[in-house]
């Protein structure tokens, strides 16, 4: 990636992350019950760093069809409720029992356990009432609707809460290539698919002609997401990444370093990114901008946190 390129995703980096959060922290001041300690676990949870990778992706793709950032703004949001939400719930003692998230004190060690849950469910409610409820002047009711079916989907059974049912019960076994890609399209996947979906829906028509690519591109940077997850946690620096370095061996996780060996695990993630970019050029023939979304698959692969 170029000098000029990399400036240029950094800064549009920068204001999907600024505008998200400022977003968030204005629906999460709209609520009662403020001075509370769960409404002070679900602004902890949800504003606590992070990069805002789906937000991120929705307003990609948005923008990339042509859509303002206003009626991007309600979807983003929402799908960083469900992120934050779902990572309250993974540090739980019942899940993945973590103390650190992001260099901090995790939800639950911060204000027990109790709150924690409890901050994770109405976050869960908030991406609902985010996109049920809050303006997206030039989106049609179908394509809101659309889009809560997406978000919903992704979010349940069918994809992140049935990839963590799917890791849990692979704890302390040996599971083949198969079952670990299988997880992680579930658990990491799914709802990095909905972000790319619900900028899609946000264009209409025109959007939902490109499901069929920009799912493939979805595929590819979610499971790459997760590769490098695994990596990270086997070379990455703590304070760096803001995680306790080994958790998965200390779980007994099978992951793509475990089973394919560090470099082969680096070499699949190098491969993924590829799968993406080639999916981009699809769009390209379309006419379409793809150089944020070909500068994000690079950084999913060179990230350091």
């Amino acid at each position: 990636m170029s000098e000029q390129h990399l400036d240029s995703f950094t800064q549009q980096q920068k204001q999907a992350y600024d505008r998200v959060n400022q977003y968030l922290l204005d629906a999460l001041n709209a609520l009662p019950f403020t001075d509370l300690p769960l409404a002070q676990a679900m602004r902890y949870g949800t504003l606590l760093g992070g990069k805002r990778l789906r937000p991120f992706l929705t307003y990609a793709i948005g923008s990339m069809f042509g859509v303002s950032q206003e009626n991007l703004d309600a979807p983003a949001a929402a799908v960083e409720c469900i992120h934050a939400y779902s990572l309250i719930h993974d540090d739980l003692p019942a899940m993945d029992d973590d103390d650190l998230r992001r260099g901090q004190p995790t939800c639950h060690i911060k204000y027990g356990e109790g709150n924690a849950v409890l901050a994770g469910d109405a976050l869960q409610t908030l991406a609902f009432q985010l996109l049920s409820s809050a303006p997206m002047p030039d989106v049609t009711d179908k394509d809101r609707i659309a889009m809560i079916a997406e978000l919903s989907y992704a979010s349940g059974l069918a994809g992140m809460c049935g990839g963590q049912a799917l890791d849990l019960d692979a704890e302390g076994k040996q599971v083949n290539l198969e079952s670990l890609e299988r997880i992680h399209q579930h658990k990491t996947g799914a709802l990095i698919r909905a972000a790319i979906r619900l900028g899609a829906f946000a264009a209409g028509e025109k959007g939902q002609q490109l499901l069929p690519v920009l799912d493939k591109y979805a595929q590819s940077i979610g499971l790459a997401f997760q590769v490098q997850d695994d990596i990270l946690d086997v070379i990455g620096d703590s304070e760096v990444t803001g995680k306790r370095q080994g958790t998965d061996a200390e779980h007994e996780k099978s992951t793509y370093p475990s089973l394919l060996g560090l470099e082969a695990a680096q070499k699949k993630a190098r491969e993924l990114y590829h799968d993406a970019i080639d999916a981009l050029e699809t769009l390209q023939s379309h006419g379409y901008n793809i150089e944020m979304l070909s500068a994000l698959a690079n950084f999913i692969i060179e990230r350091k946190s």
